[in-house]
């Protein structure tokens, strides 16, 4: 996956050679930066004032100081996107922050932002350097940025920028939300004009928060891969084997609470051929009519039938029971007589794959 994310935003300025159209001006004229205010109007002596209303006027008590003009960058704001799970920013802050809450309950959340920050700097080739003790400052190395100008064999770079960050993490007390501020550190700029160190306030806002919208992605890039993992997990860990009972009688031992895979027999039941006559919820004793169900043509054709259990057909009971952390269930006639170990490893693998519940928890 191409994770290479240094982008600025910050140059759309003509280049010597080749002329561009620059992205932070509107087009158009600017006449109107030009205009004059309007002298007040006067009124002769003896005549009274006209009526004047305020709605739309505009006070001269303003920042002169800003830009006017060609000179106004009218860019689009950029914004913090808070794209990975239980991100949130705060409204009231400038600031180029997010805040993470607790989504793994395994993971140390700072320890897993921080792993993603440290991952992301990876990917970029770029070090990152611990500041204080306590671990919540982190500064990187310098981010290089060139802009060649010219064709080849004649190119020459006319733009050369370079740029550091300071990540700053923040704690609730209860340790399930974790805050992470992005400041732009030092910068320098090197062109035709010269060398310099200033960065307009609206570029430097812009890389900061580039640069934390790629912390966030990769934040969720790596939610992304723990839940891929817990899922390939889960399909290959065995749920159900073949053992024995609390009275050493042969059974199977699931890897589910008693009262949960209880709850859940019935599920089994219904997809198999079994059909509840009774239960004991006290003894937990399910009993069940089988008949062998029969695939039909078209379950065939689109693949929809189950796996069947190779049993005679009649009247089973199935008991569940607690044994440590697991539950075991064993198989009885209508006698009540437990069904052998090598029946119950006949037709281990269909009742593997429904005891297992993988479709359910």
């Amino acid at each position: 996956m191409n994770r290479k994310i240094f982008y600025f935003s910050l140059l759309s300025v003509a280049v010597a050679s080749c002329g561009t159209i620059n992205n932070k001006q509107a087009v158009g004229d600017f006449e109107y930066a030009q205009q004059k205010e309007t002298s007040a109007l006067k009124i002769p002596a003896g005549l009274a004032r006209p009526k004047q209303v305020d709605s739309y006027f505009v006070t001269n008590e303003i920042n002169h100081k800003g830009p006017v003009g060609g000179d106004v960058d009218v860019r689009a704001p950029s914004l913090v996107l808070p794209i990975a799970a239980s991100t949130r920013t705060e409204n009231t802050s400038a600031a180029s922050k997010v805040w993470f809450d607790q989504v793994l309950d395994d993971n140390d959340l700072k320890g897993f932002v921080l792993q993603a920050l440290e991952g992301q700097l990876a990917t970029d080739n770029v070090e990152l350097k611990q500041i204080d003790e306590a671990g919540l400052v982190y500064e990187s190395d310098w981010y290089h940025k060139e802009i060649e100008a010219g064709t080849w064999p004649f190119k020459s770079i006319a733009i050369s920028e370079s740029i550091r960050y300071r990540y700053t993490f923040e704690s609730k007390s209860h340790g399930r939300s974790v805050a992470l501020v992005v400041e732009l550190l030092e910068y320098l700029k090197t062109d035709q004009a010269g060398g310099s160190k200033r960065i307009d306030i609206i570029d430097k806002q812009r890389a900061e928060m580039n640069m934390l919208n790629e912390v966030i992605a990769q934040v969720d890039f790596q939610y992304r891969l723990k839940q891929q993992e817990n899922r390939l997990l889960r399909a290959n860990q065995t749920f159900v084997s073949l053992g024995e009972n609390v009275s050493g009688e042969a059974a199977y031992i699931v890897e589910i609470d008693v009262d949960l895979l209880w709850s859940n027999l019935p599920l089994f039941f219904e997809d198999h051929g079994f059909s509840i006559t009774d239960l004991n919820e006290s003894t937990k004793i399910y009993y069940v009519d089988y008949v062998k169900p029969e695939s039909s043509f078209w379950n065939s054709i689109w693949g929809e039938s189950l796996p069947v259990v190779e049993l005679p057909n009649g009247k089973y009971q199935f008991q569940v029971e607690k044994m440590d952390a697991k539950s075991t269930v064993t198989l009885y006639d209508d006698e009540g007589t437990g069904l052998p170990e090598a029946t119950l490893e006949k037709i281990f693998n269909v009742m593997e794959a429904g005891l297992s519940f993988k479709d359910v928890f």
